[in-house]
């Protein structure tokens, strides 16, 4: 299990939290504007990249607040937690 570690309250249990997927990922300025495929990529491709990457995490039994992380995903090692979003 991680423990992942809450800018609010500490390290606490991964099952405390909720994925948001990774931080680099924007929504369309322009929603109206984006083709199918440009909606496609937004929604279900994602880069899946070895080493460190930015997540969103949400702390859904505790503070409840938005937060992102850099984790590296061969080591699982967290890596400078920022305030809550």
């Amino acid at each position: 299990m991680l423990r992942i570690p809450c800018p609010c309250c500490g390290l606490r249990d991964e099952t405390e939290f909720r994925y948001g997927g990774e931080a680099s990922v924007r929504r369309p300025v322009s929603p109206a504007a984006v083709d199918d495929a440009a909606w496609a990529d937004y929604l279900f491709y994602r880069d899946n990249l070895r080493g460190p990457h930015r997540e969103r995490w949400f702390h859904a039994f505790g503070c409840r607040q938005w937060f992102e992380l850099r984790r590296d995903t061969l080591s699982h090692r967290w890596l400078d937690p920022e305030p809550p979003a």
